[in-house]
């Protein structure tokens, strides 16, 4: 969508009441990595002016989602009337012939396995397909599974997923406002990103892809927005890269680059694992320059993020099926749909010959087109940009653990096992500090092992798996892209909403998994560049440190938010522009535009 010449000719009055009302950068003390106790970043006098911005622009193009229409913030209805009569069922497992036995009754039956953890299976079925399960299951476990999510349980957790009219009107009193706190990562901390709105819920991917470009147009220094590849359906993989080195930029010979891939999403209904990305992004995006920690990180590795390797997915989760799970990919029969992405890496790879089932991994290797497209991607950085992958975080949902290798097999060690296991504990740990959820650590293979007795000593023994072990994405990382610290993350919960985690936990666990990441970021900074982290610990408040002052004139701001403000206002279709609604902290923006004029 094009907008009229009369829209652009305004913008700029507007954008000269936007700078009018930015406080002078000497309002604040801005010496560089200085620690301050006592101050705190108040609310902005042009906090909302973003927020008026957008009102006057819906109030000319009138995108549908602003209508104050109640039903338009309804999921979709015939998401309802499938998962109607569906319940979620726990059963606990304690031997290998009960794990073997639910394993094939699940399979003969096509459900949905939820989760397979240590000693309990997670599985949705319809009411009337309970019978038929149990009727094939031995006696022991005839009466060893609880509901989990019961008939309407289900269907409101669907329904509470979804986005409702509850945001901060756009014309809320100043003081009314959520007070912004200045950006202090840390174990017991809040981050910048704990009162915008883009965290307030989930957010489908037409949301999700100019977010990104935004954050790339305003933080030009250190983001770059890139495209991994396209779709089965054709669509962009978008991702970031941050990292405050000159591979950001056009450099014909940029150096060798170590990076550390973070994404989420291969799972389309696993809505925490992108928004968690997100999280992590936005948090390093805008805590570069102050806070020493992220800045040092960014200054010696970049950051790859894509909150999504399946966006058919996702979006098909918004439109059509929460609880989707594969790509959309056309399989050999047709009404069975999707490839999992998880199980179609090209490493130890093994498939079934149903593909109906939730973990089908395709005919072939790399068959599911995101796979093959991200191995592409990667392989290519390594072969012709010079860039060193040296850390691979994978996050799903749900069971709460940190996985290292192998996934396809525990009888292989991996090599380095015990520097996998001391990361793994370490980044437990800082999750643990942060609000005090624990994080089981465990290679992958062993998801699925449960003791074959109830006595201390008794050995255990490894159960089959519900889903095939071969052919993950961080088998592939660690076994073909030679990734020495790579890890799959089980986000929240264990088992009381699934893959139905709702919004109030999205800033808790991005609060959690961030805390990971920075641990993560500085173990590998120890062994990369000792000098530059031997100081740094995790363990103290780590409080606001800020740019030094300097004059920043109205013209430069004024050029540059009208550049921003325009290529993020100009969009393809009306629904993308609900993405300028408070989508950053006004401050954030004011540091970047500043930093922009030091260079």
């Amino acid at each position: 969508m094009k907008f009229p010449s009369s829209t652009l000719v305004v913008l700029p009055a507007l954008l000269s009441a936007f700078v009018a009302a930015v406080p002078s950068p000497a309002a604040f003390d801005q010496r560089p990595f200085q620690n301050t106790h006592s101050d705190r970043l108040q609310p902005s006098p042009w906090y909302n002016v973003p927020g008026r911005l957008v009102e006057w622009f819906r109030g000319r193009h009138k995108p549908c989602h602003a209508s104050s229409n109640k039903a338009e913030s309804l999921p979709p209805a015939h998401t309802f009337t499938r998962y109607t009569g569906d319940l979620v069922l726990r059963f606990n497992i304690s031997t290998q012939d009960e794990a073997a036995s639910l394993a094939e009754a699940a399979d003969t039956l096509l459900l949905d396995v939820w989760e397979f953890a240590q000693n309990w299976v997670d599985i949705r079925l319809s009411k009337e397909s309970v019978p038929l399960l149990l009727g094939l299951l031995p006696s022991s476990l005839q009466n060893s599974h609880t509901p989990l999510l019961r008939e309407k349980a289900l269907a409101q957790a669907i329904f509470d997923n979804y986005q409702k009219h509850n945001a901060p009107s756009l014309t809320t009193s100043p003081s009314h406002l959520p007070t912004r706190r200045p950006f202090s990562p840390h174990l017991e901390q809040a981050t910048g990103a704990e009162s915008n709105l883009f965290f307030a819920d989930y957010q489908p991917f037409t949301v999700i892809e100019p977010w990104l470009r935004l954050l790339a147009s305003l933080f030009t220094t250190h983001v770059r927005h890139i495209n991994i590849g396209l779709t089965y359906e054709g669509r962009n993989i978008p991702a970031l890269r941050v990292g405050a080195h000159p591979t950001n930029r056009e450099d014909p010979n940029p150096p060798k680059r170590k990076t550390i891939l973070v994404m989420g999403g291969l799972h389309a209904r696993e809505w925490i694992s992108t928004t968690t990305v997100n999280y992590i992004a936005y948090s390093l995006i805008t805590g570069y320059g102050k806070n020493q920690l992220i800045t040092r990180l960014l200054e010696s590795f970049d950051f790859v993020f894509i909150p999504t390797l399946n966006p058919d997915g996702y979006i098909y989760t918004w439109e059509t099926d929460r609880l989707w799970r594969k790509n959309r990919q056309q399989t050999g029969i047709r009404f069975c749909q999707g490839i999992d992405l998880d199980r179609s890496f090209g490493f130890e790879w093994s498939t079934t010959d149903n593909p109906c089932s939730e973990s089908f991994s395709g005919d072939t290797p790399f068959d599911a087109v995101e796979s093959r497209r991200l191995s592409e991607w990667a392989k290519a950085e390594t072969e012709n940009n010079n860039v060193d992958f040296v850390g691979f975080l994978d996050l799903h949902s749900y069971s709460q653990e940190i996985l290292y290798p192998y996934s396809y097999s525990c009888t292989d060690t991996p090599p380095g096992l015990e520097n996998l296991e001391e990361l793994a504990f370490g980044m437990g740990k800082a999750i643990r500090i942060t609000q005090g959820h624990g994080y089981e650590i465990m290679p992958a293979c062993e998801g699925n092992v449960a003791a074959s007795s109830s006595s201390k000593g008794a050995r255990q023994h490894l159960l089959p798996r519900m889903e095939l072990s071969g052919g993950s994405a961080l088998d592939y990382f660690y076994g073909n892209m030679s990734v020495r610290y790579a890890y799959q993350i089980k986000l929240r919960d264990r088992g009381t909403y699934g893959f139905l985690l709702p919004k109030d936990h999205i800033i808790p666990t991005g609060k959690e998994i961030l805390n990971a990441v920075l641990y993560f970021g500085g173990f590998l900074g120890e062994i990369y560049d000792t000098d530059a982290f031997k100081e740094v610990t995790l363990t103290k408040p780590a409080e606001m440190e800020t740019l030094e002052s300097e004059d920043v004139q109205k013209d430069d701001l004024t050029a540059a938010v009208a550049e921003d403000v325009e290529e993020m206002m100009i969009v393809e279709d009306e629904e993308r522009a609900i993405v300028v609604e408070d989508l950053l902290d006004p401050a954030e923006v004011n540091w970047e535009l500043k930093r922009r004029r030091r260079r």
